[in-house]
């Protein structure tokens, strides 16, 4: 699976990330399927960190089912390419045409996500195995929403982004995928 390969081959930043890798990997040799929902325990999502030109704000989406603000991002729905499905999905929440800064894996986590109803069904609790992508956009061109997925798109600052209106699983996130991006030695 390119999947696995990719995961293995990804450089954790941090050592939290050191063990979300090892978690992902064994995720992937214990379910045969991963990439869609019919794996209710977990499967796996991609999501975008898209910054402005100035790398000094983050795009967010406000999501419907969380009632917070969280980076764009979706469920892999089959498509084993993530990075494909991460510029898709912010194409869709934001209306934003972005630019791929790196075709590798900027980031990982697994989230725990609590049973809610969506489309008026229950969907019991269970794992997003989240990789992420960096992307880059034009903070200046007008944003959209689907109003069935969302209730708003707007760009914020770093300071904002680790805040109460943030999704609470998501903060710590939001703060590793900023500190990876000033650390500029990670990079050479």
């Amino acid at each position: 699976m390119k999947l696995r390969e990719e995961i293995t081959n990804y450089v954790p930043f941090d050592e939290e990330e050191v063990q979300i890798k090892e978690y992902i990997l064994k995720w992937i040799d214990t379910f045969d399927d991963v990439l869609t929902r019919n794996n209710e325990f977990g499967h796996f999502a991609s999501s975008a960190f898209v910054v402005n030109k100035d790398r000094t704000k983050m795009l967010v989406v406000y999501h419907n089912i969380y009632d917070a603000w969280i980076f764009p991002g979706g469920h892999a729905d089959g498509e084993a390419d993530l990075l494909s499905v991460a510029v898709r999905e912010v194409e869709e929440e934001t209306g934003l045409k972005t630019k791929v800064l790196d075709n590798s894996i900027f980031s990982i986590s697994a989230s725990p996500i609590a049973g809610h109803i969506k489309k008026g069904k229950y969907v019991p609790a269970h794992t997003h195995l989240d990789v992420v992508y960096l992307l880059e956009a034009d903070d200046k061109t007008p944003l959209i929403f689907r109003e069935d997925e969302s209730k708003g798109v707007k760009w914020i600052s770093f300071e904002e982004a680790t805040g109460n209106n943030i999704v609470d699983f998501i903060r710590p996130v939001h703060k590793r995928l900023i500190k990876k991006l000033g650390d500029k030695s990670f990079y050479e």
